[in-house]
């Protein structure tokens, strides 16, 4: 198992610097996401883990070994690293079996051929692949290729595995099932995972700790999947890890009014000093319902704008007082409850729970 450390490390193409004086820490033997839109630099950081490329200033190290230092003159190579690697287009070569692609950096190596045909098969069971060691990747599916490429860099059982978006090229069935996988070698072998992706999905289900960076290649926040999901460090965080709603408010007469009307938000406000502040919540976080007989009872009156049927569940999108906000409902609790409503029906909606930003950072940090 290996720690990672990047310290100052930066890195530009010609003008276009994708990240300044980053710092990084990954702890060994856990499974480490980065977790970005686009571009944001994500791979590009795995590239320089693993010395595909050079930061221009800085350091990194692995497993307690400077594996590059811009200042000191250190550059170990990527095969000198004692990493894994997977990408996100499998990579697989097309003329080799499974067993030969699974053997192959065992068999550069130098491995005696007892132990190449031992640690070859053993990894092949591994992925869940055991009985389609003759197969070409022609004929195999897109799934079982990309378990081809995970066992091949399993097999020579690397400190630290980089991951570079491995399900992207999967299905929604696939990418599931992968995930879950992932997630239960990890644990039995024990290696430091470093995942890139921009699933927010993948990275609940597989993290220990996750890094969330933004369009910039700034780190927005690290922490566990819950820490990050229920107590986001900024309004770029939460509107990232989901489908997010914000309501803007402003002050008038001591009161604290939503959207562009005159209702008063009926339940404790922020603490702190801000011009206007914006609440964010999820759509479960609403609790919709039939329209109130008194305004202001402890909720908010808007107007159902549009109502899908997802199958289990339903997705209304609200209008409050010029705020489109969605909320989601299990179609058989709406059923069972009269709440199945009608596009340009009223209702009235409260909130399980509410995020509080400053409407001005909220600008800033858009995404």
């Amino acid at each position: 198992m290996a720690d990672i450390r990047l310290e100052g490390v930066t890195k530009a193409y010609g003008s276009h610097r994708v990240h300044s004086d980053l710092n990084l820490a990954v702890n060994q033997g856990e499974c480490f996401t980065l977790l970005g839109p686009s571009g944001c630099g994500k791979t590009v950081m795995l590239r320089l883990i693993a010395g595909f490329e050079a930061p221009d200033a800085g350091r990194v190290a692995i497993g307690g070994t400077v594996v590059y230092d811009a200042g000191g003159g250190v550059n170990i190579p990527p095969d000198r690293r004692g990493l894994g690697v997977v990408f996100q287009d499998y990579a697989v070569w097309p003329h080799m079996t499974v067993f030969q692609n699974v053997a192959y950096p065992l068999k550069i190596a130098g491995w005696n051929p007892e132990e190449l045909k031992r640690r070859t098969l053993e990894t092949i069971a591994l992925v869940n692949m055991k009985g389609l060691e003759n197969r070409l990747p022609s004929e195999l599916s897109g799934g079982q290729q990309q378990r081809v490429a995970l066992a091949r860099a399993l097999a020579a059982r690397p400190s630290l595995m980089l991951l570079d978006e491995p399900l992207s090229n999967l299905d929604a069935n696939l990418r599931e099932e992968m995930r879950f996988e992932i997630k239960e070698i990890q644990g039995k072998l024990g290696v430091t995972v470093l995942y890139v992706t921009h699933d927010q999905e993948v990275a609940l289900v597989i993290s220990d700790r996750m890094a969330v960076m933004d369009g910039r290649g700034r780190i927005r926040q690290i922490g566990s999947p819950a820490e990050i999901y229920e107590n986001p460090a900024d309004a770029f965080v939460f509107g990232f890890m989901g489908v997010a709603n914000f309501l803007p408010t402003r002050s008038d007469g001591g009161k604290l009014l939503a959207g562009g009307g005159a209702q008063p938000i009926p339940w404790p406000g922020p603490e702190g000093k801000a011009e206007a502040w914006t609440a964010a919540f999820r759509p479960s976080d609403i609790v919709i319902s039939r329209p109130k007989p008194l305004p202001g009872a402890g909720c908010l009156s808007g107007v159902i704008r549009r109502a899908s049927f997802l199958g289990a569940m339903m997705d209304y999108l609200i209008d409050v007082d010029g705020a489109k906000i969605r909320a989601v409902l299990e179609t058989h609790e709406a059923m069972s409850r009269g709440l199945i409503f009608k596009e340009g029906e009223s209702c009235a909606v409260t909130f399980l729970n509410l995020h509080w930003f400053d409407s001005g950072a909220l600008k800033e940090t858009a995404i």
